[in-house]
């Protein structure tokens, strides 16, 4: 039994009419006859009672309409889908990203992209970078925004944009006062970091800062998320140092002051070579651009 002999026959029995149910399928009449007598063989049932005057389903035929009607209508329903979700216009993409990156990038991108695709599925995943990258590799992920990765094997990285690094201080800190500061300033200090297997690349970048030094800071605790980050500063425990945009979220009790050399970090669009088109057009608009 063939989906086009489905096709055939309910054609047939909407029209009740041969002749008509060829020009609306655009075929001629005898081969939509011999698909419907195959059909009726193959069946081992009779669908329409025909005469020279007239064409009527049957008993069978009607209770065989009403049995597949649906289900031809779901099957082209389902083809529809899933061309669509080729094509970019439905479907679902799974989307991580660094805290930092909530406060620039990822909020209007994603009201660009709902605009534009309003029946795509945002499934959105705060994530380290470390953590994005496995998953990423694993395939459970299908875009990531990341923070100086390096060079991953197997992920296609762009770079999306760069900002300065800033330290953040306690406002009682004696640098508190300071316009800008230098390395140097913060030699021995407390300092709190994010895990390195969890944020390699940015950690590395924030300790090279202080290689050449006789007394780095020291690490003296860790935090994953900046909002921690900051609470810990606000407590005293430590400074720390963070991209620019970290100034945006407001924390009592901490401030920011610049680097003279002006350091700069890394914000990378990572993902599996070859996705779909749904995922290079969430990517267009973390460019700011427009993905039609």
């Amino acid at each position: 039994m063939e989906l086009r002999q489905l096709r055939y026959f309910l054609v047939v029995a909407d029209e009740l009419h041969f002749g008509r149910a060829a020009e609306r399928l655009h075929i001629t009449q005898p081969p939509l006859t011999v698909a419907v007598k195959g059909l009726e063989r193959e069946l081992g049932v009779q669908l329409f009672d025909r005469t020279t005057r007239r064409v009527t389903l049957t008993a069978a035929g009607q209770a065989f309409k009403d049995r597949i009607q649906a289900a031809v209508a779901d099957l082209d329903d389902a083809a529809g889908d899933v061309a669509d979700v080729a094509a970019g216009k439905s479907g679902k993409i799974r989307v991580g990203f660094v805290s930092s990156a909530s406060y620039t990038t990822v909020p209007e991108a994603i009201r660009a992209f709902r605009q534009q695709r309003p029946r795509i599925d945002l499934v959105l995943h705060p994530l380290t970078s470390g953590e994005q990258i496995e998953q990423l590799l694993d395939g459970n992920l299908d875009l990531g925004l990341i923070r100086d990765p390096g060079d991953v094997p197997g992920l296609n990285l762009e770079l999306l944009s760069t900002e300065d690094l800033v330290v953040v201080l306690p406002e009682t800190h004696r640098l508190a006062a300071a316009t800008e500061v230098r390395p140097g300033d913060l030699e021995g200090e407390p300092m709190i970091l994010f895990p390195y297997r969890l944020m390699p690349g940015f950690v590395a970048r924030v300790l090279r800062l202080f290689e050449s030094l006789p007394t780095p800071p020291v690490a003296v605790q860790q935090a994953i998320h900046q909002e921690t980050v900051l609470g810990l500063v606000a407590a005293g425990l430590g400074v720390s140092v963070l991209p620019e945009s970290v100034q945006r979220f407001q924390m009592p009790g901490v401030t920011t002051r610049r680097f003279v050399d002006r350091p700069q970090t890394e914000l990378h669009v990572a993902r599996a070579f070859g996705t779909s088109p749904a995922v290079d057009d969430f990517v267009r608009c973390l460019r700011g651009e427009n993905p039609d």
